[in-house]
């Protein structure tokens, strides 16, 4: 059988892309502010109409000194948040004195089939200007065959001057939907922050 080489690389004059074909099109679909919020939670708009939904982790800002930024998924629309969840996590951090760096494994802040909620990372300061910024993915949540994976990158301003950027990924164990997702910090408030809820093509 004779292959046919092309070497045109570009493409023209395609008005659009059957619906089936992904295209990594960002959809936003939420956005919620945090003042003074015990949590913030995203109740709707989970569901089987994108394949992975991406949360968009803008300026949050703890009310209290030394706490810890987490989230939860929920199956019941946000009845209840506790799903099974087994994690990983890593950071990287270096100190404003330049004094301190490493970079490793943290297995006090993954979780083992625990109901718990999963932290972002830790030890925010709550100072004025200190803060966090990230990304948490959740893929395929409507599926009621698979485990949900996720993938959240944070960094922040830790309580004691570092700058803290902390990896986490796993699975929510569970074949039911996840129909909602809930954020929090371990203590005290989200005093301010912006969260946007994106629907990925």
């Amino acid at each position: 059988m004779a292959l046919t080489k092309i070497s045109n690389n570009s493409l023209s004059a395609i008005s659009s892309l059957p619906a089936s074909i992904p295209t990594g099109a960002l959809t936003l679909l939420s956005t919620q502010t945090a003042s003074a919020s015990a949590s913030i939670s995203f109740t709707s708009g989970i569901d089987s109409t994108y394949s992975s939904y991406i949360f968009k982790l803008i300026n949050i800002h703890a009310g209290t000194d030394n706490v810890n930024f987490t989230f939860q998924g929920s199956t019941n629309g946000g009845s209840s948040y506790g799903v099974t969840i087994t994690s990983t996590y890593f950071n990287a951090y270096h100190n404003e004195s330049d004094s301190q760096t490493s970079l490793n494994y943290d297995g006090t802040n993954d979780l083992a089939q625990s109901t718990s909620f999963q932290m972002f990372t830790n030890s925010f300061g709550a100072d004025n200007d200190q803060q966090g910024s990230g990304t948490l993915q959740i893929f395929n949540p409507s599926s009621t065959t698979f485990v949900k994976h996720f993938i959240a990158r944070l960094n922040n301003y830790h309580a004691s001057d570092y700058s803290v950027d902390a990896y986490v990924a796993g699975y929510f164990n569970t074949t039911s939907a996840i129909d909602a997702v809930q954020f929090k910090m371990s203590s005290g408030n989200i005093d301010d922050g912006i969260i946007k809820m994106y629907g990925v093509s």
